[in-house]
């Protein structure tokens, strides 16, 4: 596996995202959805990675700049047939580093708070996230959890 920083530009990339959106959007409310598209991931304050194994997207990962020294994780997403195999560990450490590389000193995430998405909690309380207030523009909501780490 490879991770190739993405800008968004080709059909597998566009849809692995759309899949993507379309699983949250089944999965959540719509006024507490805030998964990115496609159109919303190629804005400036983006950097998104896929995770490859040779042709094929197997994840994906994306932080959006907040502030000068906060960032948002988002995006996150291993392909089901992938899951439990350690994609989303090893693109959640690529993605801290480079974040750390790019000058943040925080990263924060918003994060479901059904059932479904507990492996990823757990996830990010492994890589040292703990819960926080709603940050950036988020408000409270009984559907997201709010998880945030220093760099």
């Amino acid at each position: 596996m490879r991770i190739v920083e993405d800008d968004l530009s080709g059909p597998q990339i566009a849809e692995f995202l759309r899949e993507h959106v379309g699983e949250m959007r089944s999965i959540t409310p719509l006024e507490s959805k805030h998964a990115l598209d496609l159109d919303a991931l190629r804005t400036p304050e983006v950097t998104f990675w896929s995770v490859m194994d040779g042709d094929t997207v197997v994840g994906c990962g994306a932080i959006k700049r907040l502030d000068p020294a906060h960032a948002e994780l988002k995006s996150m997403r291993t392909a089901a047939s992938r899951k439990r195999g350690g994609v989303a560990s090893l693109l959640l450490e690529h993605i801290i580093a480079e974040a750390r590389r790019m000058g943040f000193i925080r990263l924060s995430l918003e994060t479901g708070s059904a059932d479904f998405f507990l492996p990823a909690r757990r996830l990010y309380e492994k890589f040292g996230f703990v819960h926080c207030e709603p940050f950036a523009d988020y408000r409270p909501d009984p559907n997201s959890v709010f998880m945030t780490r220093p760099l």
